[in-house]
């Protein structure tokens, strides 16, 4: 019977069964992920690569087969520059191909069986995309000026689609991939950062990162690079005072209109880190963003990656949930524009704004998140009757020149009937009391003798 069979396959893999320690470590080798259903329902689009495919999911796609030619032409380039033969780049692979099957979570059984065409892929797709990278950085001559890709008409019209497939989660290359193909290539002269730096040349090119350490693929490198500080410009952390309860889940802040009202004000951070967010003395500190047409298909990345890889983190799902809780709609967006912590490329303040709600759709958000503090801060803030007070005066009598001048005024002339009215009373109060009409009627004041004034007789 079924049943049986059944049965006994489950006692047979409980005997079989691995111990946490083993476990631990296969979930651990996997970093690139296929979103499910639930998740790219929302948005299809920002998932699906629309310009090439790097890796086993996407491979072969009928509208990505174009860029297959110009794979395999960015190999022989690749090959002829470096001047090695490609056996050394597929034993170098084959050597560690069973860790870069690991990487994906799943994979199709047509890749597991057939090593042979994994190592081929993991090949064609790695040179590809290390030849992209260096386009950043320096010209590479060997290529036709007029190339499709690699001239500067291709970095122009197509360096931006690559660049936004790039950052897809499932579009991704095991960082092992480029390390090993970079070693070969120059001998393993290349210091271990130098493929995080290609990467973040190419991806954020106004980054001063120094050193990212062990990263998983691409994508991750740009996830640090938006959470790690300019070691230029960073500064000491603040200190909390006391112990802050963390804010309950019923307690949403509001919008950055309504805390403009209650007297807060929005300033730049110090940094660039999506990360450096902060409130003191009134004062709402959040990270400068650029919004493009890239912006919500690389969040939506970076929040799958971080809701998929256990150990991740959660700072890019922390930031977009805080910045979708103050931007309702588009005088939310204006009023941060003109603090110039939003700059947008996407046209209206509205496109902005319904960009950022959209954002945050069915995320999850740890309650002990390092933006908590800040949300309690903020809550607590706008609790305070005298914030309230204060602000309510700011903003009814110091909005502008005119309206502070006639509060001056009112101040002056208040002060001047003030001063007028005890000029009218104070004399009435002071004067010397009036002599009695019955003055001569009454008898004299008897005279007190005294040793030194004797009476008269």
């Amino acid at each position: 019977m079924e049943e049986t069979k059944w049965a006994i396959q489950v006692n047979d893999e409980l005997e079989n069964m691995a111990d946490t320690t083993t476990e631990m470590e296969r979930w651990k080798k996997r970093s690139i992920y296929k979103v499910p259903a639930c998740v790219t329902d929302l948005n299809t689009k920002a998932y699906i690569p629309q310009a090439v495919s790097f890796g086993p999911y996407h491979h072969g796609k009928k509208h990505l087969n174009q860029m297959e030619e110009h794979k395999h032409r960015a190999l022989l380039h690749f090959l002829k520059r470096c001047r090695k033969p490609i056996e050394l780049f597929i034993n170098a692979l084959a050597q560690v191909v069973q860790e870069l099957k690991d990487s994906y979570e799943p994979l199709d059984p047509v890749w597991k069986d057939d090593t042979s065409r994994f190592v081929q892929l993991m090949i064609l797709d790695g040179c590809f995309m290390l030849e992209i990278l260096r386009t950043s950085i320096s010209v590479l001559d060997d290529y036709a000026p007029n190339d499709p890709i690699f001239s500067n008409h291709g970095k122009l019209y197509l360096m931006p689609f690559i660049k936004r497939d790039m950052l897809m989660l499932e579009n991704q290359l095991p960082m092992l991939v480029l390390d090993r193909l970079v070693h070969v290539e120059n001998n393993e002269a290349k210091d271990k950062e130098f493929v995080n730096k290609l990467i973040l040349h190419f991806c954020s090119p106004n980054a001063h990162i120094s050193e990212m350490g062990k990263c998983l693929h691409v994508l991750d490198v740009h996830r640090k690079s938006l959470l790690l500080e300019n070691p230029r410009r960073k500064t000491r952390p603040r200190r909390s005072a006391g112990v802050i309860n963390h804010a309950s889940g019923d307690e949403i802040i509001r919008s950055a209109a309504e805390l403009y009202e209650a007297g807060i004000r929005f300033k730049k951070s110090r940094s660039g880190s999506l990360k450096d967010i902060s409130f003191t003395g009134g004062v709402l500190r959040l990270p400068v963003i650029v919004v493009d047409d890239a912006t919500e298909s690389m969040f939506l990345n970076l929040i799958a990656f971080e809701r998929f890889h256990v150990g991740a983190g959660n700072e890019i799902t922390s930031y977009i949930f805080f910045m979708d809780n103050i931007i309702d709609n588009a005088k939310d967006v204006a009023l941060l524009h003109s603090s110039r912590i939003i700059q947008s490329a996407i046209g209206s303040d509205k496109a902005v704004a319904k960009l950022f709600n959209s954002l945050s759709k069915d995320i999850t958000l740890d309650p002990y998140s390092s933006l908590d503090v800040v949300h309690k801060r903020v809550i607590d803030y706008c609790k305070k009757p005298s914030n309230q007070w204060r602000a309510n005066l700011i903003h009814t009598y110091f909005r502008n020149p005119w309206a502070i001048l006639s509060l001056i005024a009112a101040i002056f002339l208040f002060a001047l009937t003030i001063a007028q009215t005890i000029y009218t009373i104070y004399p009435y109060y002071n004067q010397s009391p009036p002599s009695s009409p019955y003055h001569d009627f009454l008898p004299p004041s008897p005279v007190v003798s005294s040793k030194h004034n004797p009476p008269h007789h």
